[in-house]
């Protein structure tokens, strides 16, 4: 239990590492930044030079009272009054001839600093705000790409919720520091800076009196910051977790309705949304304690200058301007003060979401291209899996163990198995969704690890089971793969998938739009799409992960026989659930509990897999419709 506490306060520790990593992103727009701090400083200097200004008005207007005054006394009394009010004959001449000489001065510059500090602010906040922007747009599309690539694993192991946050609301967090809560940060250091040189040059003695509320107010807000920044993670987190459940709720709408889930999934809501607001009152609750302590602090030091300065005013030390320049300074130097308790909450913010944003910029991909890998020239379609071994990233259970076979350019290979049996993780493997554990597995030779990543799957045509379609028209989704096919090529990869008639049933034809996730078409119509935007690509290799389990028996047959056209001279990897759309394979791979149980033509494994043949009879025994209409449907396509 000892050992747990330096622990404990090792994480409370604030760690603005990654912030700092952040920040260094300004050097992409260096000119912008350059020309936003620039602009602070002139900003800066007009603002602290208004005081002096103020002070030379009242001493002014003081001492030209003392003028009218003087003027009444005799003569001899006179010399006397100057000494008294530290005139001299000439000062007292200008002041009797042009009184409001010095005040017409003083408001002039007032005005001028006036307007050079709105144009340098201006100047100031919109070159910050451009820097702000072009930085998160930086993040934005870096956060994609790295997430785009990151490997099939990473992405089993997060949410999609909570990477949408990180890509969001966290880069976001990011961005309003580094476009306002660095620039505040920076002006308040320079202003309280500026003020306190002001301050000792006006009055070193009267300044020594709020110099010790300096530390006190800033160790407050280190404290502040260490305590706020754990806090804020957490908030991010509860957020995530929210937005997970947003997410997953609007994509299985119909799950949800079809169930009639919507008072479970609301009360499930509710309780993320209870928990996140929790989080957040807790944070504030600090907030309301710091800054009234803050206040606190600023008014005590008030009241110290009050005191000390009215004690100079009496004594003559102090002039009635000198006294208000002190004040406008003073205020200058509380000001600060509070602003940067803003700025510490938006700092520890930005930290928390900066240190997220990074834990993904810097995630280890599980399949990279190895140094030195090569281009992989055009395939011939030879492909070899030797003694594969296989598991999940962090995961202790093997998937597929010792499974070895080889297909020839052109051969066509089923895989059958029940669920579990390691089926989808074999055609995982070939494009490298996800690398061996053990053994290898070449492409005409090749160990697919020694190619680049890019050339390999080029070459590879895939239909996964779930079809996944994008926002936009059909044909575009037909050209995911090659978005500068012609339409021509379009349209005859569409008929080859047997989509060609119902897309030209639709008013718009190609140019209709699919909805997202495809929403407007039929499970059928996507699958069909899908297939067509495989077989647009031309590839060597070709893998379909029963590609044809949404359709209907005579579009299955109608797909499958152009398929078989197509699949000629490529090599084809075939997930079916259905051994009737298989059973003209050259070698058909029968897996149980991730091991080759049986390997062979359909015929032989009749003979030879046990395994095979009461798949076979079930299959028969337990879909005798769909068997006799698969069959009378291939009868009457051959004929």
């Amino acid at each position: 239990m000892a050992l747990a506490k330096p622990a404990a306060r090792q994480r409370q520790r604030p760690d603005f590492k990654n912030l700092t990593r952040a920040i260094r992103y300004l050097d992409h727009y260096r000119v912008v930044t350059l020309a936003a701090y620039a602009a602070l400083f002139f900003s800066t200097f007009a603002q602290l030079l208004v005081p002096q200004m103020v002070q030379n008005i009242l001493d002014a207007v003081t001492q030209g009272l003392a003028a009218q005054q003087i003027s009444q006394l005799p003569v001899d009394k006179q010399v006397e009054a100057m000494a008294q009010y530290q005139v001299t004959p000439q000062q007292y001449q200008q002041l009797l001839q042009n009184p409001l000489t010095p005040v017409y001065w003083a408001i002039g510059f007032i005005l001028v600093f006036a307007i050079a500090r709105g144009l340098f602010s201006f100047a100031q906040s919109y070159m910050s705000e451009k820097a702000g922007q072009s930085v998160a747009f930086d993040f934005r599309n870096e956060l994609f790409a790295k997430i785009q690539r990151l490997s099939f694993s990473y992405h089993d192991r997060n949410r999609t919720g909570q990477l949408m946050v990180r890509a969001t609301d966290d880069v976001e967090k990011v961005r309003l520091f580094i476009g306002q809560g660095l620039l505040f940060a920076v002006q308040a250091i320079v202003l309280l800076t500026g003020a306190l040189i002001m301050l000792l040059l006006t009055n070193w003695r009267l300044t020594l009196v709020i110099i010790p509320i300096l530390p006190i107010a800033m160790g407050m807000f280190l404290v502040f910051g260490a305590i706020s920044q754990p806090l804020f993670i957490k908030v991010q987190q509860k957020l995530s977790a929210l937005n997970t459940i947003l997410q997953e709720n609007l994509a299985g709408i119909k799950v949800v309705k079809a169930f009639a889930s919507e008072p479970r999934e609301a009360k499930r809501f509710e309780a993320s949304a209870t928990d996140l607001m929790a989080q957040q009152i807790s944070v504030m609750r600090i907030f309301s304690f710091l800054f009234p302590v803050i206040f606190l602090v600023a008014n005590l030091g008030q009241a110290a200058v009050l005191y000390f300065g009215g004690r100079e005013i009496i004594n003559g030390a102090l002039t009635v301007g000198e006294w208000q320049k002190f004040s406008l300074y003073l205020v200058f130097v509380f000001f600060p003060l509070g602003q940067l308790g803003f700025i510490i909450s938006q700092m520890s913010q930005a930290s928390a979401s900066a240190n997220r944003v990074f834990e993904i910029m810097d995630a280890q991909n599980d399949v990279v291209d190895k140094p030195g890998a090569v281009v992989l020239p055009p395939l011939k379609g030879e492909v070899t899996f030797e003694n594969v071994l296989f598991r999940y990233f962090g995961s202790s259970e093997t998937v597929l163990n010792g499974v070895s076979f080889a297909a020839q350019p052109g051969q066509t290979v089923a895989i059958l198995g029940a669920t579990g049996s390691g089926k989808s993780s074999v055609i995982n493997l070939i494009p490298r969704f996800y690398d061996v554990t053990g053994g290898r597995i070449l492409v005409d030779g090749r160990d697919i690890r020694d190619v680049t990543i890019e050339s390999l799957r080029r070459q590879i045509g895939i239909v996964l089971q779930e079809t996944n379609l994008f926002t936009g028209t059909i044909a575009e989704n037909i050209a995911f793969g090659r978005p500068d096919a012609g339409q021509e090529e379009i349209e005859e990869a569409a008929r080859a998938a047997a989509a060609h008639d119902f897309i030209a049933s639709f008013p718009d034809g190609y140019t209709t739009p699919v909805g997202e996730r495809g929403a407007t078409l039929s499970g059928g119509q996507k699958q069909r799409i899908a297939i067509a935007r495989a077989l647009l690509m031309n590839p060597r290799i070709l893998i379909l992960d029963d590609s044809t389990s949404a359709v209907d028996v005579q579009t299955e047959v109608t797909i499958q026989s152009a398929l078989d056209r197509l699949m000629k001279g490529r090599t084809s990897f075939v997930i079916a659930q259905r051994i009737s759309t298989v059973l003209n394979a050259d070698n058909i791979l029968v897996l149980d509990k991730g091991r080759i149980a049986a390997q062979g033509k359909h015929e032989d494994l009749m003979e030879t897999s046990e395994l095979y043949a009461e798949i076979y009879q079930s299959q028969l025994v337990e879909d005798p419709i769909a068997t006799a209409e698969l069959a009378e449907a291939q009868l009457n396509q051959a004929g």
